[in-house]
């Protein structure tokens, strides 16, 4: 009997985890309390995937082996505290993607400039001469471009919400661009809670791993003191990057007329690291 995967809610996130789920083999059911847009009703029926809009049937739901919930879906509300109180395994999106594939992964996240940096670094490993593609909060979600894809390095933009259920996910290279306050009513109000969601991208990360910053950025740095990563931090400036490998940053591989002011110089020098990151340490 193939394994029964349970994808709650059937946006962007949730369709990408029912088609790869279902590529793989899998048994899958979406189940979204909402409505489902005609565009992924579409999509599931094309692939004859099991769903449901409008409710969400406990006594199925709690039949799966793995639950993959949608970033959409906050962590309290009653189907999702049943599923824990089961014991069945529960998992971003994220995390389930992130199984299935061999390419590297680049994880950006962080309050603004997630997306700036994102492109950059999308533009400058391509422009290295590797296979990349970009995904999660920008374009596709990570799930079915792993369906689709599989290229040497993922540039993943990472909002808090798709870092929630993580379990062994953790990106070769992580940015965090800044940290402000932001979707506080779903951590109760608590601005650390809601930065240390964006910790979770580095609680599984080793030695042989890789951390990019903003130095100057004091709430990463409080979050460091309280999350402790074990990867290779390396924080960046609108001028230096602080890391003794990295001693020549050529800004042309960057540059942009459009790109002006002090958070796109950060969002550059972030992008100018991964890219130096790929030269020194991760070509093989």
């Amino acid at each position: 009997m193939n394994k029964r995967l349970v994808v709650l809610g059937a946006g962007e996130s949730g369709v990408g985890a029912a088609l790869l789920g279902n590529q793989l083999g899998f048994s899958v059911f979406v189940s979204d309390a909402g409505s489902v847009s005609q565009v992924f009703i579409n999509q599931l029926d094309a692939h004859n995937i099991e769903w449901e809009g409008g409710q969400h049937s406990t006594e199925r739901i709690l039949q799966a082996d793995i639950v993959v919930k949608s970033p959409g879906i906050p962590p309290h509300v009653p189907i999702v505290t049943a599923i824990k109180d089961k014991g069945i395994e529960l998992v971003s999106e994220i995390e389930f993607a992130s199984r299935y594939t061999s390419g590297t992964i680049v994880g950006i996240t962080g309050t603004n400039g997630k997306t700036t940096t994102a492109m950059l670094a999308h533009h400058v490993l391509k422009s290295a001469g590797k296979s990349v593609a970009l995904a999660g909060n920008l374009g596709v979600s990570f799930a079915k471009a792993v369906a689709d894809e599989n290229p040497d390095y993922w540039v993943l933009e990472l909002s808090s919400f798709q870092l929630e259920d993580l379990r062994d996910f953790h990106p070769h290279i992580a940015v965090m661009t800044n940290l402000s306050p932001d979707h506080l009513d779903r951590y109760d109000n608590n601005y650390d809670r809601y930065a240390d969601a964006k910790f979770n991208m580095l609680q599984k990360q080793t030695s042989e791993d890789y951390f990019i910053y903003d130095a100057n950025d004091k709430d990463i740095q409080k979050g460091l003191l309280r999350n402790g990563p074990k990867s290779k931090c390396i924080p960046f400036t609108e001028t230096t990057i602080h890391d003794k490998n990295l001693k020549s940053i050529d800004m042309n591989t960057i540059d942009n007329a459009s790109l002006r002011g002090t958070h796109n110089a950060k969002n550059a020098m972030a992008a100018a690291a991964i890219a130096h990151l790929r030269k020194l340490h991760l070509q093989q």
